[in-house]
């Protein structure tokens, strides 16, 4: 069963007439983002540009909202979110913008209206971080990078 929860969003002027995020399927984890453009922005290959959404939001404390890639784009285009997940804070209240990258072998053409990424709502923990002089060991210990799962 799905938690629901209310996000307050703002529609931009430049966003007018185009759909706000929503799930394309009942248990979508993702929700569709749409690119807010006034003309198609031609994506180089090996290039990367913030592409406007048309909305601001405002998330409730402790969450947050994750932008990933669309796996479609991903696998036809080589598109891609750059800096995959990015991450919306709650006190955030300016545009939501995406920044797409082409790892493609052609230009791709971003069209107004087009869905360009998805957006996970998630939860948030904050901690405190405490100086200490030594850690508890494990049986890991310090091994990282590929080191986990070798015997």
């Amino acid at each position: 069963m799905t938690q629901q929860t209310t996000v307050s969003i703002q529609r931009l002027p430049h966003g007018e007439g185009l759909t706000l995020p929503f799930y394309a399927s009942e248990l979508a984890a993702g929700a569709d983002i749409r690119a807010a453009i006034e003309h198609d922005i031609q994506l180089d290959v090996g290039t990367h540009q913030l592409i406007p959404t048309g909305f601001s939001m405002a998330l409730p404390a402790g969450l947050e909202a994750q932008i990933r890639p669309r796996s479609g784009l991903a696998l036809k285009h080589g598109v891609t979110v750059l800096n995959s997940p990015g991450t919306i804070d709650a006190d955030y209240r300016g545009e939501v913008g995406i920044i797409l990258i082409n790892h493609g072998h052609q230009p791709f053409t971003i069209q107004r209206g087009d869905r360009i990424a998805q957006m996970i709502i998630a939860p948030v923990v904050q901690v405190h971080f405490q100086s200490v002089h030594t850690l508890e060991e494990t049986e890991r210990g310090a091994g990282g990078f590929g080191s986990s799962g070798k015997h």
